[in-house]
């Protein structure tokens, strides 16, 4: 009896420590579970994803959600006399504007597509001018679905841009960029509608600044990248990681005439002060010497009895131009202007469009090896015919 009363106190005393022990462990259980479903105040846990990394926002949506309902679609078209069979409008203008075109009595001739900008919420659109040169009739499409006919207010193909005004209200405009920040190796992006298909946005990155001498533009600062730019983009915008506009998509380098890795856009900056005169004047006011030049080479020097030299050697003075009056000659060497040293020709033309006319610009240089100083008043620059 003694030995069955100790068997029953041993099972017992273990039976104690092992419900002792069990509510220990539940106690820790429940604590674990209670960190685990601690939330910060005002956290849904219900809108929690099951794995938050897979959600997480590792691209450049935000950028492109805030800059591409400011970038639209523009359709041209030019119109000739009405064919010998009659034949009716292929409908361009129904498809894209669902109403028929005030020129019935004729026929299409060419249609063409670009991209442009909406630059001031009155209604004002950039784009480059060889998108709308010639044409008879321009549309305009907002990401939001709303089109409409553009006038066009004026335009400077020396940089190959233009400007264009809708009547339309509640109009989105893009956030500026300090291009003056821009770095080589910058990601950018490019937004447009690339061979009419909808509008589109390619990646890059800012692959060189202050290109020159890749167009027929008279005026080239151009920002170089390698996000693709076809057909269809001229006039875009290219942005950066936060939204910012800091181009206009202008062309690109290729011998096929679709994107081969090197795309060229026209700094914001430059583009605006041009949209402005534009707006202002139909057209842009340039300085004008009116003389012709060309980059120092080694044969020309050797020509000049020169063995080192920077400036421009001037080909050219128009007869009765501010440089003809000032007493400026063909072959004179021009090396300073204003105390800026002179390296190359876009030195110059960037400093003579610069300056407004009336300006006066103190002109150093060498004549047969002798050096001389002059003042030229500075001249208008003449229109581009077009």
């Amino acid at each position: 009896m003694l030995k069955q009363n100790h068997s029953f106190v041993y099972f017992f005393a273990w039976l104690i420590i092992g419900l002792f022990l069990g509510v220990i462990i539940l106690l820790f259980r429940g604590d674990i579970s209670l960190h685990l479903n601690q939330t910060e105040p005002g956290h849904n846990t219900a809108s929690t994803p099951a794995n938050p990394a897979r959600y997480k926002n590792t691209g450049y949506s935000d950028a492109v959600i805030k800059a591409v309902p400011a970038v639209v679609s523009i359709k041209t078209i030019v119109w000739t006399e009405a064919s010998k069979n009659g034949s009716s409008e292929e409908g361009i203008i129904e498809r894209f504007m669902s109403k028929n075109s005030p020129h019935s009595s004729k026929k299409q001739a060419e249609q063409s597509s670009g991209s442009g900008i909406i630059i001031r919420d009155s209604g004002y659109i950039l784009t480059n001018y060889h998108v709308i040169a010639n044409r008879d009739e321009i549309y305009v499409r907002l990401n939001d679905g709303r089109s409409t006919t553009a006038e066009l207010i004026g335009s400077d193909p020396d940089t190959d841009l233009a400007v264009l005004k809708i009547n339309l209200e509640n109009l989105p405009t893009l956030t500026i960029a300090d291009v003056t920040k821009l770095r080589v190796g910058d990601i950018v992006l490019a937004i447009g509608y690339p061979f009419a298909i909808g509008q589109s946005v390619t990646q890059g990155i800012i692959s060189a600044t202050g290109r020159t001498s890749v167009s027929q533009n008279t005026y080239e600062n151009f920002i170089q990248t390698d996000a693709a730019i076809n057909p269809g983009n001229s006039g875009g915008a290219l942005i950066n990681t936060e939204g910012e506009i800091v181009g206009i998509n202008s062309n690109i380098y290729s011998s096929t005439g679709n994107y081969q890795g090197i795309s060229f856009s026209i700094p914001i900056d430059l583009a605006l002060q041009v949209a402005e005169q534009v707006i202002q004047n139909g057209y842009v006011v340039r300085g004008w010497l009116g003389v012709e030049g060309q980059e120092l080479t080694q044969p020309l020097l050797h020509t000049v009895d020169l063995k080192s030299m920077h400036g421009i050697l001037i080909t050219d003075v128009d007869r009765g131009g501010p440089g003809d009056l000032a007493g400026l000659k063909n072959g004179d060497i021009i090396t300073r202007i204003n105390q800026h040293d002179i390296l190359d020709t876009n030195d110059i033309l960037n400093m003579i469009a610069a300056g407004k006319p009336g300006d006066v610009f103190l002109i150093e240089g060498i004549r047969e090896r002798q050096s001389f100083t002059i003042e030229a008043v500075l001249g208008e620059r003449p229109q581009m015919s077009h």
